[in-house]
């Protein structure tokens, strides 16, 4: 009976069932680990844009005293007595046993009002907390600076009107004093990007220029023109002091609970809600509202509040330029070596070598970028073209180009060995047949070898393009930063500034992850900003699917 079963096993196995059923394991398990991290990333991040209350939470503790302060519960743990007595110095709550294994429960509330009131964060033991309760007039201040505060509207001053708390027209007023202050915002902007920045930019110009001009005619009409630019922007900051100042004049009183209460001004604000008043229709729609907020504006706050557009904007700028410089060297050099290249010991080592270099870690490829790119190769373009610049460097530095190269050599592997299988995968006899019928080599490969290798080759550079939005290392030495003061797009010849340096997702994520001192303040923005990363890997992937599937079925009946 029991060699009847061993020699089953062995059929069982010589059939390859077991590995198909390994495989298919395999494959589960790996989709359960991306379903997962999908979930948990979509869970704790798109829970960030909702409304939450606002609680009105009495208290009586050793260290704060009796108190009532607004915020909101975002966590709730329990731990050992004897890790409650070695952090608060105290005996064993009333009522609980003094045992060490027991469990003392505790709530963190988010109390904002970081500035008047630190901290942001407090751990509550339950056995301390009085009264919880979520009064309909609470309301959160989303600021420019000093993250949220929670309270309610004691006063709020427009001029010489004055609303109280309780006035029924008081969110109506403060609604329409920030749709102002944002129109004012927008004239400013405007202003900054059509008439000052471009204004600096030809007054740098011409003092180069003058610097430069040894001809007194010459120099006489720079200092006129200088003259003349200086007047403008004299005129242009004229403007903006003016705009700047119509923004002011608003405040508001805020009570953040036990009779405390603050100044701010309105012009601080970015947005008010009453999330204990609002109805499902109202928390959707800010819901949305938040959404594109975080998609459409700057950063704040050490990039713990606000949006991630530049982040976005530096991330897909900079996959574009990497495609562009990979695509084209990576075909290139995968039709050499099937096409044209003699195939031998040479050939082989170069394929060897490329197959290495997909293997290297990215620090090396960005300790390279800033060994050859910045310093060397941007040295040498500072020092022929920009000598009138230095000491200051203007390639020699960090910047756009060098990461997009950087990235461009990294994937480089990954675009030849999938754009060289595409080119296997082309039968012999198409090449032959259309050589038969009179068509050069050149016509040949451009007319019927590259078309259908071109699912390949796509497949070879979207499988790039994920890889370079998603790295991080070789980016943080040569280009990108925490917060860059603008865009490397601009209205400005060149228009695209390569030089500049930018922001991007990836880097984005880990600073905040890693690089903040206000975890407990940026941990769903981690998981939100994590997601959008994901999604537009996804959308990448989606839409080279989606393109190589139709370049196939249009090729399918060529191949034999």
């Amino acid at each position: 009976m029991l060699t009847d079963r061993r020699r089953g096993l062995q059929r069982w196995l010589a059939s390859g069932e077991a590995f198909v059923w390994l495989n298919a394991s395999a494959i589960g398990l790996a989709l359960l680990m991306a379903l997962g991290l999908l979930g948990l990333l979509a869970v704790r991040g798109v829970s960030y844009f909702w409304p939450a209350p606002v609680a009105l939470v009495g208290f009586a503790s050793p260290v704060y005293g009796t108190r009532q302060l607004y915020g909101q519960p975002v966590d709730r743990d329990r731990i050992s007595l004897a890790r409650y007595q070695e952090a608060t110095g105290r005996s064993a709550p009333a009522g609980q046993a003094n045992d060490p294994a027991s469990e003392v429960a505790r709530v963190l509330v988010k109390t904002g009002n970081r500035r008047v009131n630190p901290p942001a964060f407090r751990w509550l033991y339950d056995h301390e907390i009085l009264s919880v309760s979520y009064p309909a007039d609470a309301v959160v201040l989303e600021r420019r600076q000093w993250g949220q505060a929670f309270g309610a509207i004691a006063s709020l001053t427009l001029g010489d009107v004055r609303y109280q708390g309780d006035a029924p027209g008081l969110f109506a007023a403060l609604d329409a004093e920030l749709g102002r202050i944002r129109a004012l915002e927008e004239q400013l902007d405007r202003l900054q990007s059509a008439e000052l920045a471009p204004l600096s930019a030809a007054l740098q110009d011409n003092r180069r220029r003058l610097a430069r001009t040894a001809s007194e005619p010459d120099r006489s009409q720079l200092l006129g023109e200088q003259q003349a630019l200086e007047r403008h922007f004299a005129q242009a900051e004229a403007q903006r002091r003016q705009l700047a100042q119509l923004q002011e004049g608003a405040s508001l009183r805020l009570d953040i609970g036990d009779g405390t209460s603050t100044l701010l001004p309105v012009s601080q604000l970015v947005r008010v809600w009453r999330p204990n008043a609002m109805s499902l229709g109202d928390k959707v729609r800010h819901y949305f509202q938040s959404l594109a907020l975080f998609l459409s504006s700057d950063p704040r706050e050490g990039n713990t509040e606000g949006g991630v557009f530049p982040a976005i904007f530096g991330t897909v700028l900079m996959v574009l330029i990497m495609s562009v410089l990979v695509a084209p060297i990576g075909v290139l050099a995968a039709v050499y070596l099937h096409e044209y290249a003699e195939q031998g010991r040479f050939v082989q080592f170069v394929r060897i070598a490329v197959n290495n270099l997909a293997g290297v870690p990215s620090i090396v490829y960005g300790v390279f970028g800033l060994g050859f790119f910045v310093y060397v190769l941007g040295g040498s373009i500072d020092s022929l073209f920009f000598a009138d610049r230095q000491p200051a460097a203007t390639f020699g530095s960090p910047g756009l180009l060098w990461a997009s190269l950087t990235l461009a050599l990294l994937t480089l592997p990954v675009v030849i060995v999938s754009a060289e299988e595409g080119l296997n995968r082309v039968p012999r006899s198409l090449r032959e047949g259309s050589l038969a019928l009179g068509a050069t080599q050149a016509e040949t490969l451009f007319k019927v070898v590259l078309p259908m290798a071109s699912p390949a080759i796509l497949t070879g550079i979207i499988l790039a393009v994920a890889r370079a939005a998603g790295e991080v290392a070789p980016l943080m030495l040569v280009g990108v930063v925490k917060l860059a003061p603008a865009l490397p797009v601009d209205g400005i010849f060149p228009y695209v500034h390569l030089d500049q340096q930018f922001m991007h997702l990836g880097f984005h994520i880990f600073d905040l992850g890693f690089q903040n001192s206000n975890v407990e303040a940026s941990g769903s923005l981690v998981y939100a900003t994590a997601l959008l990363l994901v999604m537009i890997v996804l959308v990448l992937n989606l839409a080279a699917m989606v393109l190589r599937n139709r370049l196939e079925k249009r090729y399918k009946g060529q191949e034999l």
